[in-house]
Parts: C-alpha cells; structure tokens; sequence
C-alpha cells in the first residue's frame, strides 16, 4: 500500500504564509500532478512529502502512519536538474543506494550481496533503457539518458512514493514524448504512487491519472504574506487511469507497455 493522506496542512515561514488548509487523499498507486502558477508553493508541498520540510500545522499520513521526519527510502525523489552523481558510472549511480542503506560504514557491498545489488542494477538499468551504458559516466549520457538514469536510481530502492518536481522540463519535446512513454511503463509495473510538480498542463493531463491545482485565492501584492495556496481543483482524469490496468477507452494510449516499448493493445505489437 502507498496511500497517502494530507490533512489540514499549513506552512509558515515566520509571517510568511505559503499553503494554507490544504487537505488530500492520495489513493495507493495513483499519479497525481500538481499545477499551478509559479510561487504557489508546489516544490515546497512536494518537499514536505519527501520529509525535508515539516508542516507548520497539520498532518501528512503514509499508509495510515505520520510521515517519518526525514526523506527515507520508501519515498524516491527526481528533479529537474540531473540528480546523479558524476564521479560515479551509470551502474554506479544505480547501486548507490543499496550500497548506503546495507553497508552504511564503508558504503561498499561484497561477495554475494554484492553480485545481487549488481543483477538489480543491471535489470533496472534495463528496464529505463540504458543498456549497455553501465559503465559510462553521466557527463557522457545525453540530457534524456541522464534523466533515465535519475528514474533507476529513485526506483532502485522500491519506494512506495515516487515524487517528480518538474523532471521533464529541461528536455527537448521529441525526447520528452519519449520519456513520457517510459513514466508511463515504470508507473504501470511497480507498486508505488507518483506525485509530479509540472507547469506543462498537457504533461499532467498526458501521464497522470489526477490533476491537482494549487493557487492563492488572495493575490494581491499587500495579500501575499497572510494568505497562502490551496487547492482550488482536483480533477480526476477521463477515461479513468489505473496501474497496470488498461484503459476501456484509450488501451493504446494508456495501457501498460510491453517490453519492446508499445503498449500491449497497440496494433504494430500484435503484428
């Protein structure tokens, strides 16, 4: 289960209100998008999500339970600025993870624990299409393979939440389209649920299966301080979006993807 549920939450800083009453329920597996003018406070929802902000009031359940206080491994995180490490190689970058949490003293696994990270990190590499670029360094990927590369890294430790601020937005369309496709398949085949911070209304509209508008009701510049963001849309996508369900309507659009990149009902598969 990855549930989520936000309750009443503020946040302040000092005399500065950023959200205000801002209350959700997240349904375990759903892809909810965050849309709403620049300033509203989005990145700063998404971080209490990952745990490096704290409510000033309210409460964030994760499965019925508070949210741990710091970011923890149940919860992967891809900006959009390239999260990876640039001393480290493709395969390096992706077992990172394993390495930190099971060997936390020399941040280096062996023997059979190791091969078993290794095989993990190659099937991931594989499954966001990087292989045989296992020993390239990210300065050597392209800006779309190094966003690839982010995504295995965040799945890599099988969090329950995946969240996305703006990952796409730097990448040019014809390799976004691409990594649209891919959002999609990954979404479909791990049991997480996606929260994504997007200023592209058709990048929500395209990959999630809600659409969750934050703006300031108050907008005024004598209003900014003592009146924040809340949601003032929830819209749920139709035909509904399910994990690993096709749709009725669009199977070709918004169904799972096989693994030679079309969608299961997708004529040129069945060919």
């Amino acid at each position: 289960m990855s549930g989520i549920v936000i309750d009443n939450v503020w946040k302040e800083y000092g005399d500065q209100i950023v959200l205000e009453n801002v209350s959700l329920t997240i349904e375990p597996r759903g892809f909810v998008a965050l849309v709403g003018p620049s300033g509203c406070g989005k990145s700063t929802f998404l971080r209490m999500l990952l745990g490096q902000e704290r409510p000033t009031r309210g409460a964030i359940l994760l499965d019925g339970q508070p949210l741990p206080p710091e970011p923890g491994p149940d919860r992967g995180v891809v900006f959009q600025r390239y999260s990876v490490f640039p001393h480290l190689t493709v395969l390096g970058n992706v077992m990172l993870g394993k390495e930190l949490t099971k060997a936390r003293i020399s941040a280096r696994l062996f023997g059979a624990a190791r091969r078993q990270a290794r095989e993990e990190a190659e099937a991931m590499i594989a499954a966001v299409g990087l292989s045989g670029s296992e020993s390239k360094y990210p300065a050597q990927l392209s800006g779309g393979m190094q966003q690839r590369l982010a995504l295995a890294q965040a799945l890599m430790m099988k969090p329950k939440v995946l969240l996305l601020d703006e990952p796409f937005g730097a990448l040019d369309p014809g390799i976004r389209a691409e990594i649209h496709q891919l959002m999609k398949k990954l979404w479909h085949e791990n049991p997480m649920t996606v929260v994504m911070v997007t200023h592209d209304m058709r990048e929500a509209f395209t990959l999630a299966s809600r659409v969750v508008a934050f703006e300031r009701p108050r907008d005024r510049p004598e209003e900014k301080l003592r009146y924040g963001a809340t949601i003032t849309k929830d819209i749920s996508i139709w035909p509904p979006r399910q994990a690993g369900t096709p749709s009725i309507f669009r199977p070709d659009r918004d169904g799972p993807v096989t693994t030679d990149g079309l969608h299961r009902d997708d004529p040129a598969h069945r060919r």
